[in-house]
Order: C-alpha cells, then sequence, then structure tokens
C-alpha cells in the first residue's frame, strides 16, 4: 500500500500524517508546533492485548473476516505497538453501517454521476457506502479466489499485501464498482476506526492515541500546543476513561 512507498512502514507514514492533526485542530500556527510523544516500543507485541469480543450487526461473518484480515495488513502490531486489529477497528466499521453515513443520509444522491471526472470536483458513483461494502467485499474475494484460489481471510500476508496495493492502485479487476473506490472507503474508515474517540468501537485502550501523544478529550491544553515539549498527561475519552 501507498503506505510502505519509498522505504517507509505505514506506521512512519501514520505518524507523519496523523501527528500533524493536534496542531492543526488547536489552530496553532506553527504547523507541527504540538510536539507528539515517541511511540513506546511494546516489549512483546505478538501479544499486544487483543480488541474486545465483537459480533458483527451489519457484516457477514465472511465479510467480516475479510475486514478483520485487512485491517491487520493495513495497519499492523509490530514493534511500536498494537495495530488496526487490536484497536478495534472492525468494529467501528461495523457500527458505522448502521449510522446515516452509511446510507447516505446526508449526501445529494440525485445524479448527475460521471465516474471519468477529476476527483477534485468530488465523489461520483451512485453508491452510499454500505453498498460500496457489500459489492466491493464479495467483489475482492472473487478477485482473491481467482488469482489464489482462496478469499482473501485465508491468503498469506505477502499475498494480502500484493492484492491490496492491486485495489490502491486500480489494477484489481473488480466486476461491480472500482477496486480503487473500495480501497479508498477502507483505508479511509482503518484510518478513523484507529485514531477515533473509543465511543465509537475503535481505538480501544486509546492505543492510536498513545501513538501519537494525542491528549484526546481534555477540556483544554492549548498551553502545551506550541511548548514544542511531550504532552505529560494520559490521553482521556469522551467518556472520561484514561489511557
Amino acid at each position: 500500500m501507498s503506505e510502505q512507498k519509498r522505504g517507509q512502514t505505514r506506521r512512519d507514514f501514520l505518524l507523519k500524517t496523523i501527528a500533524l492533526a493536534p496542531a492543526m485542530a488547536a489552530g496553532s500556527a506553527v504547523v507541527g508546533g504540538f510536539s507528539v510523544a515517541p511511540a513506546v516500543q511494546a516489549a512483546d507485541p505478538a501479544a499486544a492485548q487483543p480488541a474486545r469480543d465483537y459480533q458483527p450487526s451489519w457484516f457477514t461473518a465472511e465479510e467480516f473476516a475479510f475486514i478483520k484480515a485487512a485491517v491487520a495488513r493495513l495497519i499492523p502490531n509490530d514493534e511500536r505497538g498494537p495495530g488496526a486489529l487490536e484497536a478495534g477497528v472492525p468494529e467501528f466499521i461495523d457500527r458505522q453501517m448502521n449510522t446515516p453515513y452509511a446510507t447516505g443520509a446526508n449526501w445529494y444522491m440525485q445524479g448527475p454521476f460521471n465516474p471519468d471526472l477529476p476527483k477534485e470536483l468530488g465523489y461520483q458513483l451512485p453508491l452510499v457506502p454500505q453498498q460500496i461494502y457489500r459489492l466491493g467485499l464479495a467483489d475482492a474475494d472473487d478477485y482473491s479466489k481467482r488469482q489464489h484460489g482462496k478469499v482473501f481471510a485465508d491468503l498469506s500476508g505477502e499475498q494480502q499485501d500484493a492484492l491490496l496495493q492491486a485495489m490502491e492502485s486500480g489494477q484489481a479487476d473488480f466486476r461491480q464498482l472500482p477496486a480503487k473506490t473500495f480501497f479508498a472507503f477502507l483505508i479511509q474508515n482503518t484510518r478513523e476506526g484507529f485514531f477515533s474517540d473509543p465511543i465509537h468501537g475503535g481505538n480501544q485502550n486509546m492505543v492510536g492515541w498513545k501513538l501519537i501523544g494525542f491528549p484526546g478529550a481534555r477540556a483544554d491544553f492549548m498551553d502545551w500546543v506550541e511548548r514544542g515539549e511531550r504532552y505529560p498527561f494520559p490521553s482521556v475519552s469522551i467518556r472520561g476513561e484514561r489511557a
């Protein structure tokens, strides 16, 4: 995936792109003025605390197996700590499928739709997120079986990476919608689940916030924004949980 290009690891990419968010959200005049805490190296990343047990309410068991396998490759558990699977990102995505976002309740969906227009002109398909996932997951497993004789969840990590790269580049031959469109939704929702407040199902134990040193839902941390120092207090969730 793009996170691995030019010798970067996926987690390095996340740190570089997400680390700016606290400073920008706080309105800092100096981009990057809010210093991100160094990630704490896990003693045994393979033994990272797993996400809580969860049974999907929208995805089928087969679809959810794909989601779990894919997010584990997009943001993996590594020497810096837990990944998307341990953070509960699959739960986050499933829960999102039962929200107005997933049905396009606030989207303009009357057309005309022109998929050939530049992406700068906005989304150009008559499909809402629920449809993107249902069709995309079916196409992804169909493509996997055509390439390897197995569904995506049953492939090796290297094979899964190769198929995700093919989806991202648009080289994967999907039959019902563009592979790049499905991948774009999948990677965006994976990032959201990893860094969202835990109230939405992902970022369990606030592992995403710990990675970047984000204070979370604290009432005020403006005094620390431009100090260029590590924020010394633990992250706090909307419910008041502390990292």
